[in-house]
């Protein structure tokens, strides 16, 4: 009776399409027998260096040149590949596929067990107990992807299909927001705020953390800024409609009946957990969600970071010879990778520029660091704030980068802006000047009216 690792071996050495299949999922340390693990070894070498399967002839020749077998160990693999040969029998295709991906998750997932305990009992020097749960993770995430790209002739009725598919999106509560993201983020995304120093960066972040936590999501809020008690406050001020510096002085009693009504408003939980400043970076942030997943079953269905200059980044070190375009683009490409992995959007917030924060019309180029970033983005833009802005009560938005829509409609516009209280919310376009857009294309060329009132504003 033959076994799955002689039919996997067999199949190998005999059949093409299941080897093209199979071979880039199947690890050596899958096969116990060690002269199974031999035939293994030398069938995936050849069709790598070859790009072609191994004949019965060629694999007796390799192992014979083999100089880490013994006489016996030859003896023995000898006999392996003449059952192999002699066995004629046949398996139905997609029997063996599924049957070779089950043994393939049934051994990582065992061997995953075996480390674990091994790093638990201290016998590991280079992994704390720390990686387990990713350990364990990635072997139970093992599956053969058979999906090798899309058919542009033959798949136009799933791609058909795909273009009147409602995709998941977390909303905004303010209108223009979603008007220009087509209904809210999608996930595996990146999105980023460009604003100076007291413009508003965290005030948006923690708005919109509040704002999708009221509508029964799961929200993460990562901090390298600020302590998380201070989020948490800025939090407090928007839900419980109380002026940040009046949070001090309300009777527990009272903070407590808010809370819990807050409690009753949502199946959403929010956590906040705070960084040091330029210290963590996404493999801090993956484990912190594996220990989430694990203690708390807490999947977030997005992902704050208040903010993105001030992560380290996991390929690089800041004392390396690293500029900082690049510092800045790798930290960037590992938070959007992270978003994929996860399956959430991102949403953070970097600083612009030093000549941005003075400009009379911030770009996409006042990024400040890395224009790196900007490039890994999928919405971009810019909060701006002024005087005349601030005397209104509002916040300007500039579009400057977007996956989702045309940015060029509703490129600009303004959101009310309650800083005591934390809070956005929506407002009348025409109190910000004719230089809102008003959901047309917006030309470069603007009237000298326009120029002469917004001449003294200052984009940040």
């Amino acid at each position: 009776m033959i076994s799955i690792e002689n039919s996997i071996l067999k199949n190998l050495i005999t059949n093409e399409d299941y080897t093209r299949k199979v071979l880039p999922f199947i690890k050596d340390d899958y096969f116990e027998d060690s002269n199974q693990k031999v035939v293994f070894q030398e069938c995936r070498d050849f069709i790598t260096k070859y790009d072609s399967r191994i004949s019965y002839e060629a694999l007796s020749i390799e192992v014979q040149n083999r100089t880490d077998l013994t006489e016996s160990d030859y003896t023995d693999i000898s006999q392996l590949i003449d059952r192999l040969r002699c066995d004629d029998e046949d398996q139905q295709m997609n029997w063996l596929l599924d049957t070779t991906e089950k043994w393939c998750r049934d051994r990582a997932i065992y061997l995953a067990l075996m480390d674990s305990i091994y790093i638990a009992d201290g016998k590991d020097s280079k992994r704390d107990r720390g990686a387990i749960p990713t350990i364990l993770q990635e072997a139970l995430a093992v599956s053969f992807d058979n999906h090798i790209g899309h058919d542009y002739l033959q798949d136009y009725e799933a791609r058909y299909e795909s273009y009147h598919r409602k995709e998941d999106r977390i909303p905004f509560d303010l209108e223009h927001f979603n008007k220009i993201t087509k209904g809210g983020l999608p996930n595996k995304t990146l999105n980023i705020a460009l604003a100076g120093t007291g413009v508003g960066k965290s005030l948006f972040m923690c708005h919109m953390a509040s704002s999708i936590l009221l509508n029964g999501r799961n929200v993460l809020y990562i901090t390298m800024e600020m302590a998380e008690e201070k989020i948490a406050e800025r939090i407090d001020a928007n839900l419980l409609d109380v002026n940040i510096q009046d949070i001090v002085d309300i009777p527990q009693n009272i903070f407590e009946r808010k809370v819990n009504k807050l409690v009753s408003k949502t199946q959403g939980n929010l956590i906040i957990k705070e960084y040091p400043t330029a210290s963590a970076h996404v493999g801090h942030f993956r484990a912190l969600l594996n220990e989430l997943a694990l203690k708390k079953s807490f999947r977030p269905d997005i992902i704050f970071i208040d903010y993105l200059n001030i992560c380290a980044s996991s390929r690089y070190s800041k004392m390396g010879n690293v500029n900082s375009y690049s510092y800045i683009k790798a930290i960037a490409e590992e938070l959007r990778g992270l978003a994929v992995e996860a399956n959430v959007p991102i949403v953070s917030a970097t600083q612009t520029t030093r000549s941005g924060y003075s400009s009379s019309d911030v770009d996409i180029t006042d990024t400040s660091e890395s224009f790196g970033l900007p490039a890994t983005a999928d919405l971009m833009f810019a909060l701006i704030s002024t005087e005349e802005l601030e005397g209104l009560g509002q916040i300007m938005v500039k579009q400057l980068k977007n996956r989702y829509n045309d940015p060029t409609v509703y490129k600009r516009f303004v959101v009310g802006i309650d800083r005591a209280k934390m809070r956005l919310y929506d407002c009348d376009q025409s109190e910000g000047g004719s230089l809102i857009d008003a959901g047309e294309e917006i030309t470069s060329s603007l009237n000298e009216g326009t120029k002469s009132k917004f001449a003294g504003l200052k984009f940040s």
